[in-house]
């Protein structure tokens, strides 16, 4: 499938700011499933610094914002040809050992409701992947889908207690779930081309399980499947915090706004125009 992005985030400051730096992880790389074609990035208000690979190979842009900017606004957009894998990534590699991929983070700490979730599976516990097919399930069960429930530095236990949630945290629980049990667990930053739809209000995120015999597999619990070839993968890290699209500082900002405009769409040509319209989009999907 050969999918088009555009992606602008705004960010309005109350007041002139004295200094800021952000770091960018918005350009998604070439890797399993996915070829990127062609990608920009435009800034206005910002100046770049530096570029670099994270300790997870992520692609991040290191920028500079001067001395009393109102505003920054930062666009992109590119073209990416992906292909169904099942959601299989693939072999472990990076720079980080499987076993960092255990350890608990602030937003994936496990507490008494994760550890009941977990004993609720009715899953055979020595098939790790029939296991993970369960807690998929019974997360999308147990947290509703509900924009604006929760924020960036809920947790998964807040969530899980809370019933209510987004994307960011159906995959932060179905991590600290699967680092109960042992499974190596990484998060997931990204875009999803949602059928019937082309403007969205956020990007999506989803989690990826390291499973024996097949290595990396990923679970996207609000849409209840495997991603697929309408899935981007931006970023990754062992939760939002290390995958986040933008993290930094303003000195002196006060009070700011954030506006993001997003399109995902697939790019048709020719006789796939026809049989595009002919077919119609089947299923919904949850971005977010």
């Amino acid at each position: 499938m050969l999918l088009t992005v555009k992606h602008t985030t705004r960010y309005v400051f109350a007041q002139g700011i004295s200094h800021g730096l952000q770091r960018l992880r918005l350009q998604p790389k070439s890797t399993h499933g996915q070829q990127v074609l062609d990608w920009s990035m435009d800034l206005e208000n910002a100046w770049p610094e530096a570029h670099y690979e994270d300790q997870h190979h992520n692609h991040v842009d290191l920028v500079s914002i001067g001395d009393g900017v109102p505003e920054v606004v930062v666009t992109c957009e590119g073209t990416v040809r992906t292909i169904d894998n099942n959601g299989v990534i693939g072999p472990h590699s990076g720079h980080m050992p499987l076993w960092y991929f255990l350890r608990p983070t602030k937003l994936t700490l496990p507490g008494a409701n994760v550890e009941k979730l977990v004993a609720s599976i009715d899953a055979d516990r020595a098939d790790p992947l029939g296991f993970l097919h369960g807690l998929c399930g019974a997360i999308g069960e147990a947290v509703e889908y509900v924009t604006g429930a929760t924020g960036v530095r809920t947790t998964a236990e807040e969530a899980l207690l809370a019933g209510q949630g987004v994307c960011q945290d159906h995959a932060h629980i179905f991590i600290s779930a699967g680092r109960l049990m042992d499974i190596p667990m990484r998060y997931v930053s990204g875009y999803l081309r949602i059928d019937g739809q082309v403007e969205q209000d956020a990007g999506h995120a989803w989690a990826e399980a390291h499973v024996p015999g097949l290595g990396w597999v990923g679970f996207d619990v609000s849409n209840a499947i495997c991603p697929d070839e309408r899935y981007i993968r931006v970023a990754t890290g062992c939760d939002y915090a290390e995958a986040a699209p933008v993290t930094g500082i303003a000195m002196g900002a006060g009070e700011t706004s954030l506006d993001v405009h997003l399109s995902v769409e697939e790019k048709l040509v020719g006789c796939q125009q026809q049989q595009s319209s002919a077919n119609g989009g089947q299923q919904q999907n949850q971005g977010g």
